[in-house]
C-alpha cells in the first residue's frame, strides 16, 4: 500500500505527499471497482515495478479517503459535490483534480421473468419513491414491487436520486444493498424486484428501456444511445487525485487509463469509451 505522509503547512493547511514510489492506492466507487481492478491487473502486467491496490466502498468513501490522505486516487460514479470540493480546498488550498475515465449508461434492472420491458422517468420516480407499489400500475402483473437501492455513500445512489427522483427520498421500504453486484443478485432471485446500477453489472437481470416521458419512445442503454445522449440517464465515471501527487507513477497510470489500451478495457468490461476529445493522445 502506498504510504502517505501529511506535512503541516500552517494555518490549518496540510499537503499529502507520497512517501514511497511504485505503489498506488485506488478507493471509492463500487460501480467502478470491477473496471478499476481490471485496469490495475493489466497495467501491472506490463509495469512490474508498480503495485496498485483497488478497493470499493462507495464514491463518498473514496473522496473522503482522498481528502484524508488515505488514497492516491478516488474512484467516483458522480461528480464531486461543492461541499466536498470546498472541504478539500480548506485542507489543501486547492481542489482535487478531476479526470473523466469512462462513460456509463446507468441501467434500471428487473428480473428476467418480469413482463414489463419499459418505463418512463415519471414511473421510475413513482416506483423508487414508493408512490407506485404494484406492477399492475405500470403494465405488469398484479404483484407488489420490491425496490432495491444502494447505500447513501454510493455515487450511483446520489446520481439516481438527483436525476431520476429529482431530489426526493427513496421509499422507506427500499432494501439497501452494499454494492451493485449484491443488488443484481437479489433481483436475479426476486421476480418482483427492481433496482439500478452500472451497465457492466447486468448479467442475470434485464435492463429496461427508459422513456423521457409517457409520449417518448423507449431507449435502451447501448453504446450508441449512451454516446449520442438519447438514453436519458447516462453519466461519466471519474478519477480524482491530489494535484500535488499527480506526477510520476500516478500521472503515468492516469494517462494510460485514458489512452487507447485503458479505454478498450473500459469497453470490454461493459462501460463505454471516452469521446476522443477527452482521451489522452
Amino acid at each position: 500500500m502506498r504510504k502517505i505522509t501529511a506535512v503541516i503547512l500552517g494555518a490549518g493547511l496540510a499537503l499529502a505527499l507520497p512517501a514511497q514510489a511504485g505503489e498506488i492506492t485506488v478507493k471509492g466507487s463500487d460501480t467502478l471497482v470491477i473496471l478499476a481492478q481490471k485496469w490495475a491487473e493489466t497495467y501491472m502486467r506490463s509495469h512490474s515495478d508498480v503495485k496498485i491496490q483497488v478497493t470499493g466502498g462507495g464514491s463518498g468513501v473514496g473522496l473522503a479517503a482522498l481528502q484524508n490522505g488515505a488514497t492516491d486516487i478516488a474512484d467516483a460514479s458522480r461528480a464531486i459535490k461543492s461541499k466536498e470540493s470546498e472541504a478539500y480546498v480548506v485542507k489543501y488550498d486547492h481542489a482535487p483534480r478531476e479526470y473523466k475515465v469512462a462513460v456509463d449508461g446507468l441501467s434500471v434492472y428487473v428480473n428476467k421473468e418480469n413482463s414489463v420491458t419499459e418505463l418512463d422517468l415519471g414511473q421510475l420516480a413513482g416506483i423508487f419513491t414508493g408512490k407506485i407499489t404494484n406492477w399492475k400500475d405500470v403494465g405488469g402483473n398484479d404483484a407488489p414491487i420490491t425496490v432495491y437501492s444502494r447505500e447513501n455513500s454510493s455515487g450511483t445512489y446520489e446520481f439516481f436520486k438527483e436525476h431520476v427522483l429529482k431530489g426526493k427520498d427513496f421509499a422507506a421500504t427500499a432494501q439497501t444493498m452494499p454494492g451493485t453486484a449484491a443488488l443484481l443478485q437479489e433481483i436475479e432471485k426476486d421476480k418482483n424486484g427492481i433496482g439500478y446500477g452500472g451497465a457492466a453489472y447486468g448479467a442475470g437481470a434485464r435492463a429496461l428501456g427508459v422513456k423521457k416521458d409517457a409520449a417518448a419512445p423507449a431507449v435502451y442503454p447501448t453504446e450508441a444511445t449512451v454516446m449520442d445522449g438519447t438514453y436519458p440517464i447516462w453519466r461519466y465515471l471519474y478519477n480524482y487525485v491530489n494535484p500535488d501527487a499527480d506526477k510520476g507513477d500516478i500521472a503515468a497510470y492516469l494517462t494510460w487509463i485514458r489512452g487507447e489500451e485503458g479505454q478498450k478495457i473500459a469497453k470490454d468490461v461493459g462501460y463505454y469509451s471516452l469521446p476522443e476529445a477527452l482521451r489522452t493522445k
